[in-house]
């Protein structure tokens, strides 16, 4: 797949791509032709735009066998951290966007997610279980600073006793670790915390607005000093540009104070095969077909595998070299807590003034 010319009237900053690649659904591609007119076009800096969005439900169910949750809830459509390896770049082609700017600049936010939340749980014969935030994009990217939906979320399960889970390498987590902490001290919330390198050279690259690996260590800290369980996710590892940081990235979050520890090798599925390639050869292009060969040595020679059982894993002897590593890393260090079994005993309405309650 060949990527379209970067449109030279947008100035671009801190952005994972330069390109609007269409998106699969759509019939159409554009291609820029010169015109023949040597007249220069005004530029103006490519901004991000927040559109919001009334949601009718924001409880997703699946039954992965890939994924430990079969409900989530992300109050956010498009990530403006702009990872360009992001495996839920290819959900804004279910909304007649482009993958590649569009997801990190075009962002779709649920004012009333709290609201909605609050009544689906409500509902009678709501069998709970607990929810997974931060599964496909960021509830805590640079809008929920302003926005704060992912905070009215995590009160009304607070408030309803619901447990949680989340994953995330927004700062903002740290501003709600008064709610996460209450709700840990219950049994009812962790946390993930993903860091891929801990070079901020290559994550601004990586992850043009995504916290720097310094901060997101601090992230852990100030989670775990409000008594929430920190798994760091090591993910995604990155052959031959980051796989060679997986232990000292564990290291340095294990001294930050992570019980636990994760990671996926590195996965491109659909449009997010051909940015990554682009992004190599902007970025890394001494590398770029290295680095691919050894991806497609842990994915049956080609740049993704889809397949249930294996798109988290991999396969071959460059993936199961990895996951030794992990698994001796995470013995020597202690990272081998088991998953949170998270308080669901509790769940029930918050009580209403007037209402008489319980001295037990």
């Amino acid at each position: 797949m060949t990527l379209p010319p970067r449109n030279p009237d947008e100035i671009l900053r801190a952005r994972g791509v330069d390109s609007r690649p269409a998106g699969r659904f759509e019939p159409y591609r554009a291609e820029r032709e010169h015109d023949g007119w040597d007249i220069p076009e005004d530029q103006e800096l490519l901004r991000t735009e927040i559109a919001m969005e009334r949601a009718r439900s924001v409880i997703t169910r699946n039954a992965s066998p890939d994924v430990p949750f079969d409900r989530s809830v992300n109050p956010y459509r498009g990530c403006e951290h702009g990872c360009i390896y992001c495996f839920a770049r290819p959900s804004h082609a279910y909304l007649g966007l482009s993958p590649g700017l569009d997801f990190e600049t075009r962002i779709t936010a649920k004012p009333n997610a709290a609201e909605v939340l609050a009544a689906q749980i409500a509902k009678p014969g709501y069998q709970v279980a607990p929810l997974a935030f931060g599964t496909n994009t960021d509830p805590y990217q640079p809008a929920e600073a302003g926005l704060g939906i992912m905070r009215a979320c995590l009160q009304v399960l607070h408030d309803w006793n619901h447990p949680l889970s989340l994953v995330t390498r927004g700062a903002t987590v740290m501003r709600d670790a008064d709610l996460l902490g209450a709700m840990a001290a219950r049994g009812q919330a962790m946390a993930g915390v993903s860091i891929t390198t801990l070079d901020a050279a290559l994550a601004r690259q990586m992850e043009p607005r995504a916290p720097a690996p310094a901060t997101r260590l601090r992230m852990i800290r100030v989670l775990a000093d409000a008594g929430v369980p920190v798994r760091v996710m090591v993910a995604p590892m990155i052959p031959a540009l980051t796989a060679h940081e997986m232990e000292s990235i564990m290291q340095a979050a294990r001294d930050a104070g992570a019980t636990a520890a994760s990671m996926i090798p590195v996965r491109l599925p659909l449009e997010v095969a051909p940015l990554f390639r682009d992004w190599l050869e902007r970025h890394h292009p001494g590398k770029a077909a290295h680095v691919m060969a050894r991806i497609q040595a842990m994915r049956g020679g080609r740049d993704n595998d889809p397949r249930f059982g294996s798109r988290m894993r991999g396969e071959g002897v460059e993936a199961e070299l990895l996951h030794q590593r992990f698994r001796l890393a995470r013995k020597r260090l202690g990272l081998v807590r088991e998953a949170e079994v998270l308080d669901c005993s509790r769940f029930g309405p918050p009580p209403r003034a007037g209402d008489q309650l319980s001295l037990f």
